[in-house]
């Protein structure tokens, strides 16, 4: 009888591609699931428009819009049978919803934008460890860009795929995402007083260069789709008053840089990958660089001199 050459046995090879097939499905049943949620979603913004009346955990006063969008997300999403764990930005820890992969969900990213009625998302990681996890644990991230167009970004497996969620319904629009070669934008939030100067050195060295075009919205998901699409680079940097800066590493960070490595990017803190920094708290923040990989090794290089 021939046995597998890395040591397992037949059965235990089984039991890795019922696994493998387990995750597979249920990556596919949280897509489908946030398509179908997309347009009720996007439907309950005019009237949520206002601040609620609660508090995050990371100290701010969500929109009306963030809570709607949270509870919906966990209602459907919780409510898979693969699905074990449920994390949210607007929500203080974890929640045990059965058995299965971990989902952590900013439920609405640049909510700040309803008032202007400028472009948002939602964004999911989707991790095969109990949460806070690292990067490294990610099966799957993708994020719904309410603009425009409803579209749906996913990786999964490596691969990006990008789709429009059509009365929500997924329609393939583009597979094999990856960044052009040639980018030609670029975001960097925080206040530029703020900007550390190694960091101030680098966003002037970017904006010198003419091929180079300011992208930034307020919304981090509209940017990173800027970049997806045209190439380049964005970045929410460290802070003098901020040093871990402002974005979530669970919620925002490992779930973009999953996208953008995929996509044959790369991400970092200013120092590592994304996907390898240890998260020590489900809310923690963290720098995030993330676009081409030349873009962000010149800025790895700057923050190091």
């Amino acid at each position: 009888m021939e046995r597998p050459t890395d040591g397992k046995t037949n059965a235990d090879a089984e039991t890795d591609a019922d696994a493998d097939e387990t995750t597979s499905e249920t990556v596919r049943e949280i897509l489908e699931t946030l398509a179908d949620l997309a347009p009720t979603v996007r439907e309950s913004l005019p009237g949520r428009r206002q601040k609620s009346a609660i508090e995050n955990p990371s100290g701010e006063t969500p929109m009306a819009a963030d809570v709607y969008a949270d509870e919906l997300l966990v209602e459907r999403l919780g409510g898979l049978d693969s699905v074990g764990e449920y994390a949210s930005e607007e929500r203080e820890s974890v929640i045990e919803v059965g058995e299965g992969l971990s989902v952590a969900v900013d439920p609405l990213d640049g909510s700040s934008n309803l008032k202007s009625n400028n472009t948002m998302g939602t964004i999911v990681g989707v991790y095969d460890a109990p949460l806070p996890a690292r990067g490294k644990n990610l099966v799957a991230a993708a994020y719904v860009l309410y603009g425009p167009i409803t579209t749906l970004i996913a990786a999964v497996e490596g691969e990006v795929s990008e789709y429009v969620v059509d009365d929500g319904e997924l329609e393939a629009v583009r597979e094999n995402v990856t960044l052009p070669d040639d980018p030609t934008v670029y975001g960097f939030g925080g206040r530029v007083p703020d900007w550390t100067d190694a960091f101030e050195s680098y966003a002037r060295d970017v904006e010198s260069d003419e091929s180079l075009k300011l992208r930034y919205g307020g919304a981090m998901i509209g940017d990173i789709n800027q970049v997806l699409t045209y190439g380049g680079v964005f970045a929410y940097p460290a802070l003098n008053s901020a040093p871990n800066g402002k974005l979530r590493l669970q919620f925002e960070g490992t779930p973009i840089g999953y996208i953008i490595e995929s996509a044959g990017g790369a991400s970092t803190d200013g120092t590592r990958s994304l996907m390898t920094v240890e998260p020590t708290d489900l809310h923690q923040r963290v720098p995030v660089y993330v676009g081409n990989a030349e873009l962000v090794e010149r800025l790895e290089s700057a923050l190091s001199s």
